[in-house]
């Protein structure tokens, strides 16, 4: 814990990342699927590397965890790059996975964070979020290209919230130690 503490940094900018991706997305709502594109796919690979650094930089003992997430978050943002004219409905399948497998991870990650930090529930609620999030996009697809925008942008928003407390939380760990 006390290498997490020294680096909630990465947590911090993970979470106000999100929270400027979500803006963007709303001040723009008329944005073109192109542009939403190459937003989800740079959020993606700046979340993937984050998670492969945390899984590789600290003594986190599941890390098989955050590096599926890290490896899943790059992937789905290459395939956002790779093919920019995508339809709305497989853009749509591919950020609902990744955040259904993205939240699974932060679950479980959370979950086991519960041993060392003592009612820990930021990280878990940051994964019920995003499996949330995902679920409701598989189960209305036509919802239009609009619509995904306002929930992509509602979801980055709440979701880089709660990793700038849960940053919060990691740094005030390094105060106790």
């Amino acid at each position: 814990m006390e290498q997490i503490s020294r680096t909630w940094w990465l947590v911090l900018i993970r979470g106000i990342v999100a929270i400027i991706f979500g803006i963007l997305a709303l001040v723009w709502p008329g944005i073109t699927l192109y542009v939403l594109v190459i937003f989800f796919g740079a959020y993606a690979i700046v979340g993937g590397i984050f998670a492969l650094f945390a899984a590789f930089g600290h003594g986190v003992q599941s890390k098989a965890w955050l590096i599926i997430s890290g490896i899943l978050g790059i992937l789905a943002g290459i395939v956002a790059f790779v093919w920019p004219g995508i339809t709305t409905l497989a853009l749509l399948y591919v950020i609902a996975f990744w955040a259904i497998f993205t939240g699974i991870a932060e679950i479980v990650a959370g979950i086991r964070a519960r041993a060392v930090i003592e009612n820990e529930w930021m990280m878990i609620l940051g994964g019920i979020l995003s499996a949330i999030f995902g679920v409701l996009l598989i189960i209305w697809p036509a919802s239009g290209a609009l619509a995904l925008i306002w929930l992509i942008a509602i979801f980055a928003i709440i979701y880089g919230i709660v990793m700038i407390v849960l940053s919060f939380r990691f740094k005030s760990l390094a105060a106790q130690t």
